[in-house]
């Protein structure tokens, strides 16, 4: 049926074509031309014997949402993207991830052997001995002061000196939890540990590499990205773009899952049009089951809660040609005016939704092809 179609669409522009050449008869030949299709200047019309033998069918009305099909492609959220950051600057002497990894939260990504924990841990036992020296010193003052031996200023300086001893203590202690060492169980090899869930999607180190500003000059070693959400981004005309709403449903589908539905919401509509193509950027936040993959391209169907009418007629009145859709109404007469459409969903009982092109109650030529057969013939 398929190459039936195909052969009749190029008769079919073939005699559209040919439409302005009209056959007369030639008396040098002894031959009688049969004008048929004859000369018109609008190429879109078509003319006949008899129309009557084409049977017509009324184009029915079919409330439906307004839909908005677009294109786009899977994009993470940028709010569940987590940077694995190296403070302690150094070598890595171990690493347990690499790029695409699934990991777990807390889970070991690399092990970096840093001179910053050595500093680090030096300062903090000096911290640890001064603040135990002037502790010392402030309870001998105050014992001194109490039997009248110092005076009330001696006090208060050694007073002075513990407090400040123990705001470097306090500072020494935390720069060591910031390094991620245990003060009572030191080393120079810093374990680094996945802040949350995810996949790596970046990573700027591998084994034996610098990591840390120091050495490297960045202190992120890996990306990590949460995809139960993802972030869905599309073009939208200019045109389009009152059709869009926040909040409004979306249905997701990819062609490596055909028939597969997913459903999201617009989370945002650009501010900005691109000044090349005149499109906003459309963004539309949904849970991912794992299906979805960054950098998939998809089809997204903006769902409006208001309903349009749109025609239905019968699958067999819709002609394909250059991939494009039309379908013939009535002109007047003998003629038949050749419209294009914009076909939309497959209903049941063998009929087609028109979104735009005719309108509900308008009158097609039912069965195309039998058209298109008589135009060959003539």
């Amino acid at each position: 049926m398929k190459v039936g179609i195909a052969k009749s669409a190029c008769c079919l522009a073939a005699l559209l074509a040919l439409a302005g050449c009209e056959k007369k008869f030639n008396p040098a030949s002894g031959a009688a031309g049969t004008a048929e299709v004859v000369e018109d200047s609008n190429a879109s019309l078509v003319t006949v014997d008899k129309p009557d033998q084409f049977a017509l069918a009324i184009a029915n009305r079919i409330d439906v949402p307004d839909k908005l099909n677009v294109t786009g492609s899977v994009n993470p959220d940028i709010d569940r993207e987590v940077p694995v950051i190296s403070l302690a600057s150094g070598k890595v002497v171990d690493i347990r991830a690499r790029l695409d990894d699934n990991v777990k939260k807390g889970q070991l990504l690399l092990r970096v052997q840093s001179p910053d924990v050595t500093n680090a841990f030096d300062i903090y036992r000096k911290a640890v001995n001064d603040e135990q020296l002037n502790n010392k010193a402030y309870a001998r003052a105050k014992d001194l002061y109490a039997h009248g031996a110092i005076p009330l200023e001696s006090l208060e300086q050694a007073e002075d000196s513990e407090k400040d001893a123990q705001a470097d203590l306090t500072a020494a202690d935390q720069q060591l939890k910031t390094l991620g060492i245990d003060k009572n169980h030191p080393s120079s090899i810093v374990d680094i540990n996945a802040p949350i869930s995810g996949v790596i999607v970046a990573q700027n180190v591998t084994n034996a590499a610098a990591a840390g500003v120091t050495y490297s000059g960045s202190s992120t070693a890996f990306t990590i990205a949460d995809l139960s959400v993802v972030w869905v981004i599309c073009d939208v005309y200019e045109n389009d773009l009152p059709r869009v709403h926040l909040g409004q449903p979306a249905q997701i589908s990819v062609d490596a899952y055909p028939g597969r539905v997913l459903t999201g919401r617009v989370s945002d509509i650009g501010p900005v049009l691109d000044p090349t193509i005149r499109t906003a950027k459309v963004r539309i936040e949904i849970p991912n089951s794992g299906l979805l993959r960054l950098g998939m391209f998809v089809n997204a169907t903006l769902l409006s809660p208001s309903n349009v009418a749109h025609a239905v007629v019968p699958a067999t009145a819709i002609l394909h040609l250059h991939d494009r859709e039309w379908v013939f109404v009535p002109a007047g007469g003998n003629q038949f005016r050749r419209v294009q459409v914009d076909s939309g969903d497959t209903l049941p009982a063998a009929m087609q939704e028109i979104r735009s092109g005719i309108d509900p109650g308008q009158r097609v030529v039912k069965d195309v092809l039998q058209l298109e057969a008589t135009l060959e013939a003539q």
